[in-house]
């Protein structure tokens, strides 16, 4: 996915705003496997997805609890990094070869004090993440491991081909045998 059309899905810029936040943006590519955001380590950089998929998971006991997947146009960020300058709860781990447009927190905090318009744009980008944490928080606390996993199929069935069953199963709370249980009732 092009730089302009992830901007753009998060809020429209003027076009020398926008010109001046591509300019502070810096290209990188990762291998599938790679750790992009490290818990307990303050991040410093914000990720805008061209192409790839992200898991962002939690260890738990011996377990690891997946909370989000991303994909093309989905940012990836440490809100608890980036707004309190603290350390992460997070992991991110690319679930392929992946391709990502970087932008150092130290450099959008100072576009923000000098442009209104990206002060606005992130403020925007913060108002979407938290609707995107509150309907997980409301998806999980109402809606049963069926509900949720048609609501994959439904929004975002890539998914199911693009990430190994085991990640969705830890998404929805249940083991990879409800998961094929519930699969196969479906079908």
């Amino acid at each position: 996915m092009k730089i302009d059309q992830i901007l753009d899905k998060i809020y429209p810029l003027p076009q020398t705003s926008k010109q001046t936040l591509k300019q502070s943006l810096t290209e990188v590519k990762f291998s599938k496997g790679h750790i992009l955001l490290q818990a307990d380590k303050i991040e410093t950089s914000i990720y805008f997805i061209k192409r790839g998929i992200a898991r962002v998971y939690a260890n738990a006991l011996e377990n690891e609890i997946t909370f989000l997947f991303c994909k093309e146009g989905d940012t990836i960020v440490s809100m608890k990094s980036y707004v309190l300058k603290q350390k992460s709860y997070e992991k991110v781990e690319l679930l392929e070869n992946s391709h990502l447009y970087e932008l150092k927190a130290k450099k959008l905090q100072k576009l923000l004090n000098e442009d209104i318009h990206i002060a606005n744009w992130a403020r925007k980008f913060a108002e979407l993440e938290l609707i995107k944490t509150e309907e997980r928080f409301i998806s999980r606390q109402f809606r049963n491991a069926k509900e949720r996993y048609i609501e994959i199929l439904k929004n975002n069935p890539d998914l199911i081909q693009r990430v190994q069953l085991r990640y969705i199963a830890s998404y929805l709370g249940i083991t990879q045998v409800s998961l094929s249980r519930i699969r196969a009732s479906i079908k």
